[in-house]
């Protein structure tokens, strides 16, 4: 469990960092998948603490990597973006965006973040992955331990689960790329994914159970299906939350010491990405003010911030001494599962989520093209006829 930091250790470091003020008034403008309000009041506060004026939108705003994304680059007037993961990011660094170029810029902190890097422009934050969950007790698996090679094994496993009831969505789509990643194929004209593949995704759809929540935390805990999928981030914290709120029969009990749940093991292990953050080339900004947006990010990946930040929202950082003060020794479960998303894929020069990112706009189309993911448990759609698909066409955005 997370070693307990006093508050007062906490604003003490981060005041500590103050070295560069904002004295001239300049406003960094920020843009953030990463947006919830609590998130955003926060580093609104801490930034002030530190010296800094920032401005970032909350998700009631917009929500999402792609929204984010997309009001960057509409509204031209970013100084900093942070969050997103490596699909979004492999975009950004190579110039996908019309009006969003990332600058050169190395923080003070780059040797601590390991591999989760673009180096000389955009460092990892946060660490975060996709999970699979199951009950086992009497509203669960009555004892029986899980294993699978693959993720897509979900599909024969003889339980209910939950699967998500819309195809976009940053989480949804890293579940669906855990999904995917055995079945992938360089050759195939479907996206890069065998046939198979997407027979075995539709598989899931069709015999999974979309209980009409966001994420598939709360039916687990709900007892509603027996399997189901989460993010790594704030798992525990919704987990002790529910166990102690009173409103729930046979809430999931125990976090790094589960009693009535469990991970499933799977031999290939999970999906994992991470939260960057860049700094936009902005047109006008001077070299003065550009100098405080580097502070600003400096200070924002700094260990100390990072350590602030994981206590404050349940997450793994990726700055190896933030996670030496949180964690010490006794890192959870769900970070030290194997990770293939940086494996390599075979027959290419690609880790797999460098290849998510080269496909993912295929990926996208072909499940929206074919409906995937329908939402109305009766209204489902016809399994598509697989022999006889014209890729081509699918893996284009429908007109």
């Amino acid at each position: 469990m997370k070693k307990l930091l006093s508050a007062v250790l906490v604003v003490a470091m981060i005041l500590g960092l103050c070295s560069f003020a904002s004295a001239d008034g300049y406003k960094i403008r920020i843009y953030s998948n990463s947006n919830s309000p609590e998130r955003t009041t926060w580093l609104i506060e801490a930034a002030k603490e530190a010296g800094f004026d920032i401005s970032i939108d909350d998700n009631t705003i917009y929500s999402g990597d792609v929204k984010a994304v997309q009001a960057a680059n509409e509204n031209k007037d970013g100084d900093i973006i942070f969050g997103l993961n490596e699909t979004r990011w492999s975009q950004l660094v190579n110039g996908t965006y019309e009006n969003l170029s990332i600058m050169d810029w190395t923080p003070s902190w780059a040797d601590t973040v390991g591999e989760y890097k673009y180096d000389g422009k955009a460092y990892g934050l946060v660490i975060q992955n996709v999970l699979m969950l199951y009950r086992n007790d009497e509203k669960g698996t009555n004892g029986e331990e899980l294993h699978f090679d693959h993720w897509a094994d979900i599909v024969n496993c003889g339980y209910t689960w939950y699967r998500q009831g819309k195809v976009g969505g940053t989480t949804n789509a890293n579940i669906n790329s855990a999904m995917l990643y055995p079945f992938v194929d360089p050759e195939s004209p479907a996206g890069g994914i065998s046939i198979d593949g997407w027979k075995t995704l539709w598989a899931y759809c069709a015999g999974g159970n979309f209980t009409g929540d966001s994420y598939g935390l709360e039916p687990l805990i709900r007892g509603d299906v027996q399997v189901s999928t989460f993010y790594s981030s704030s798992l525990y914290g919704n987990i002790d939350a529910a166990a102690s709120a009173g409103t729930y029969d046979n809430p999931l009990i125990g976090t790094v010491s589960p009693e009535n749940w469990s991970l499933v093991d799977i031999a290939d292990g999970t999906y994992y990405i991470a939260e960057y953050i860049g700094i936009l080339d902005k047109a006008g900004r001077s070299e003065e003010e550009t100098e405080i947006v580097k502070a600003f990010a400096d200070w924002f990946g700094s260990a100390e911030v990072q350590t602030a930040w994981s206590e404050e929202f349940d997450s793994v950082p990726c700055n190896a001494e933030a996670v030496e003060m949180v964690y010490g020794d006794e890192i959870p479960e769900i970070y030290l599962l194997p990770n293939f998303a940086l494996s390599t894929v075979e027959g290419t020069d690609m880790t797999y989520a460098a290849y998510v990112a080269a496909h993912s706009s295929e990926w996208t189309n072909i499940m929206t093209n074919l409906g995937f993911y329908w939402a109305d448990q009766g209204a489902a759609p016809s399994e598509p006829d697989w022999d006889n698909l014209d890729w081509a066409t699918l893996t284009q955005k429908a007109e």
